[in-house]
């Protein structure tokens, strides 16, 4: 599933560590399909190191929760699924906007590792955080 394939993915520590934090790991190893738009290690490092240490701080699950969320739309969409312009609504609820210009990105952040196919849906490894 989602969890257990973003657990072997070096790259993909710290999206594991804030699942975990989030208490999301139940929800996103149901059985989908979902796609995962997840932000490579790199993209979290971003954000700084306090920041990322706020974030998983126990009271501020909820938020971290919304943040995760917003990374993670129903269904499985390959990377040949997505069209330019094209608008898909995250499990948070908002939406994210799909561009090819210069390769696939979302909401402006760029797909560096597509289509890692699992058990109940489809990675996305992208190079930055999604923020609304």
């Amino acid at each position: 599933d989602v969890v257990q394939r973003a657990s072997v993915t070096p790259d993909l520590s710290t999206l594991v560590t804030a699942v975990g934090s989030a208490q999301l790991v139940g929800a996103l190893q149901a059985p989908g399909p979902i796609t995962v738009f997840a932000p490579a290690n790199s993209a979290f490092a971003t954000l700084g190191s306090d920041q990322i240490a706020r974030l998983l701080e126990p009271a501020n699950r909820a938020l971290l929760t919304r943040l995760l969320t917003y990374h993670v739309v129903s269904g499985r969409v390959l990377s040949s699924d997505l069209t330019e312009g094209q608008v898909v609504t995250s499990l948070e609820g908002t939406t994210l906007r799909v561009s090819l210009a210069g390769g696939p990105s979302v909401n402006g952040q760029r797909v560096i590792a597509p289509d890692i196919i699992t058990a109940n849906g489809v990675v996305h490894i992208i190079d930055g955080v999604l923020t609304e």
